[in-house]
């Protein structure tokens, strides 16, 4: 079995951590900058997030997900599902001056099989140059 691939992002943002984890454990917030979801902070739910179907790559639109670590405000792990991905998106806040330093790790891609390296690449470049500067919008816009 070949050496599995993660994504990793990390970002200073100018709000405290207590704000920065409403913004990933707020459906309602968390739809603005991700995806409509019916997430909960409990370990153990499972949810959903929705998007744009693409059936070529045998994907219907939506991740399926599991909370599978909650250590509010440091820590925050859930199952990400879809199509053929079977991967684990995990945040860690860190306090830094007077912010937070996200990061994302986004891991379990398995770089032999085609369409999660194809997933990947999207993901990774998707992570960076969509969702980070919508999450940034977010926290400017919540108070």
């Amino acid at each position: 079995m070949s050496e599995r691939a993660s994504i990793a992002v990390d970002q200073f943002l100018a709000h405290s951590p207590a704000k920065v984890w409403r913004a990933l454990t707020d459906s309602d917030l968390l739809a603005r900058w991700l995806m409509p979801n019916d997430f909960r902070p409990v370990p153990g739910h499972r949810f959903t997030f929705r998007t744009i179907p693409r059936p070529g790559q045998g994907f219907d639109g939506v991740v399926h997900c599991e909370v599978l670590e909650l250590d509010e405000p440091r820590r925050l792990r859930w199952a990400w599902q879809g199509g053929r991905l079977d991967t684990v998106v995990t945040w860690t806040l860190v306090p830094e001056g007077r912010g937070t330093r996200l990061f994302l790790e986004h891991s379990g891609f398995d770089p032999e099989d085609p369409v999660q390296w194809r997933t990947f690449t999207l993901l990774d470049g998707g992570w960076r140059s969509h969702v980070w500067p919508r999450l940034a919008e977010t926290l400017a816009a919540c108070s």
